[in-house]
C-alpha cells in the first residue's frame, strides 16, 4: 500500500533529501504536497517531478508565478499561498508529514500535523525547543507519532531501547526501568574549530557555512559554527527523551561518523554511525518502523582512518553554555534564546554584525527579556517577538 507524504519546506536541504529517498520508492511513497518559501524554480521542478495534489508557497507573489508555470505546463497541481494555508496542507490528507522548515517559522504547521494525528517527522529544532513539553504532549494527545530527522536524535533514537519506542509511538522517556545512565551528543565543531580565538570577528559568511562534512542551508550552517545548534539539540535531546540537561554530554566528533551515543548503567555505550549523509535518519524516519535503502554511500571502515573525541571549548563556543542556562531555567527561556539567535543570524549573514558579535546579541537579550514559567503558544510566541525586538535593536545599536 502506498503512503502519502506531505514535505513542508521541500525546497531546502531536508526537503530536497526527503523527496531524493522517496523517488527511490516509488511503489511505497507518494508526494501529496510540497510547501516552500518563495524559491518557484526548484518547487516547480519538484512539481513537475512528483505531481502534487497540492503546493503552498509562503509568498504571494511566488504562488502566483507557481500557479502561472503550472497551467502552462498543463500541471494540475493546487497551488495555495501563506503560513495559514502551510498549516491546512499540513493537517489535511497525507500519512507523513515531514517539517522541514527552519526556524520559528515551521512551528504551527508541525502542530497542525501532530493534531491531525500523523507520523511527523522533525527536521527543524525550534518548535521543540520553543514548545517541547506541549509538543510532546499534544502528540501522545492525538495518538501522532513524533519522531526526529536531526542526524543526532535520530541516532539516539536508534541506540535507545525499541521495546518503549512501540509501545509509545516513537517516543521513548528516559527512565531507571531502561538503563540509561547519559546521552553523548556529538557534533563535529564545524569549520572553525581550529581557527585562533582573535580570527573569529573576521570571519566571513562564506567561511561560516563551509561545512566540513555536511551539506546545509545558510542558517543551520551558522548555527553548527557557532555550535549554537547542538545548544539546540540538547534542548531538543532533553525534551525528545524526557532527560535533564545534566545526563546529556556534548563532544566533538570532527569526523562526523558517529552521530549520537548512549550510555547505560552497566558500562555499555552504543553508538549509530554512518556516513554523514542527511538521507541515511531521513530514511530511517519514513520507514520505522522498517528500514530502507537511502541511497547514502555504505561506511568503509578502511576508509576511516581515526575517530577523534574531545570536549567542547566554551570559549570559542559560548552557545552552549547558553544553551545550558535556557535548558536549566525553562519556561520561555529556550524560546528567547532561539528566537535572538535566528535574528543573529540573519544579523550575521547580511553582514551586519561580525561572527564573534552573534551569541553577544543572543546572550544580552537573554538577559533583557522578561522570562515566563508559563509556555503556551500566547507566552512563547510574546516572548518570540520581544526577543526579536531587543536583537534587532542590539544590532542597529
Amino acid at each position: 500500500m502506498t503512503t502519502t507524504v506531505i514535505v513542508l519546506g521541500s525546497t531546502g536541504s531536508i526537503g530536497v533529501n526527503t523527496l531524493d529517498v522517496i523517488s527511490r520508492h516509488p511503489a511505497k511513497y507518494q508526494v501529496y504536497g510540497l510547501s516552500a518559501h518563495r524559491n518557484v524554480e526548484k518547487m516547480f521542478a519538484q512539481c513537475r517531478r512528483f505531481r502534487p495534489e497540492r503546493a503552498v508557497m509562503v509568498d504571494a507573489d511566488a504562488a502566483n508565478e507557481l500557479r502561472t508555470r503550472l497551467a502552462q505546463a498543463r500541471i494540475r497541481t493546487e497551488v495555495g499561498s501563506g503560513q495559514a494555508d502551510v498549516c491546512t496542507l499540513a493537517g489535511e490528507s497525507g500519512d507523513i508529514v515531514v517539517c522541514g522548515i527552519v526556524g520559528a517559522a515551521g512551528l504551527m504547521s508541525a502542530i497542525a500535523a501532530i493534531k491531525a494525528g500523523k507520523k511527523v517527522l522533525i527536521a527543524n529544532k525550534e518548535p521543540l525547543v520553543m514548545m517541547g513539553r506541549h509538543i510532546v504532549d499534544l502528540a501522545q494527545k492525538h495518538n501522532a507519532c513524533l519522531l526526529p530527522l536531526d542526524s543526532e536524535h535520530n541516532a539516539i533514537f536508534q541506540c535507545l531501547p525499541q521495546h518503549s519506542l512501540v509501545n509509545r509511538n516513537g517516543y521513548s522517556p528516559v527512565n531507571g526501568d531502561q538503563g540509561v545512565g547519559r546521552i553523548l551528543l556529538t557534533g563535529s565543531g564545524g569549520p572553525l574549530r581550529l581557527l585562533p580565538l582573535d580570527m573569529l570577528s573576521t570571519v566571513t559568511p562564506e567561511q561560516a557555512c563551509a561545512h566540513p562534512n555536511w551539506k546545509m542551508g545558510p542558517k543551520i550552517s551558522v548555527d553548527s559554527a557557532t555550535m549554537m545548534n547542538k545548544g539546540l539539540e540538547l534542548i531538543e535531546a532533553c525534551v525528545l527523551f524526557c532527560i535533564p540537561e545534566n545526563r546529556v554530554q556534548i563532544v566533538i566528533h570532527p569526523q562526523s561518523i558517529v552521530h549520537s551515543m548512549v550510555e547505560y548503567i552497566d558500562g555499555s555505550i552504543i553508538a549509530q554511525m554512518g556516513s554523514p549523509d542527511m538521507r541515511i535518519p531521513i530514511a530511517n524516519a519514513l520507514a520505522w518502523p522498517d528500514r530502507i535503502s537511502s541511497g547514502a554511500k555504505s561506511l568503509d571502515f578502511m576508509d576511516v582512518a581515526r575517530f577523534d573525541f574531545e570536549p567542547p571549548d566554551h570559549d570559542r563556543f559560548p552557545s552552549l553554555r547558553l544553551a545550558r542556562s535556557a535548558a536549566i531555567t525553562g519556561g520561555t527561556m529556550p524560546a528567547i534564546m532561539s528566537a535572538a539567535n535566528e535574528v543573529a543570524v540573519d544579523g550575521f549573514l547580511s553582514k551586519q554584525i561580525s561572527f564573534d558579535k552573534v551569541a553577544r546579541i543572543v546572550e544580552s537579550t537573554m538577559d533583557k527579556v522578561p522570562v515566563s514559567m508559563n509556555s503556551d503558544l500566547d507566552h512563547v510566541f510574546e516572548a518570540d517577538s520581544q526577543a526579536r525586538r531587543v536583537s534587532r535593536k542590539l544590532i542597529a545599536d
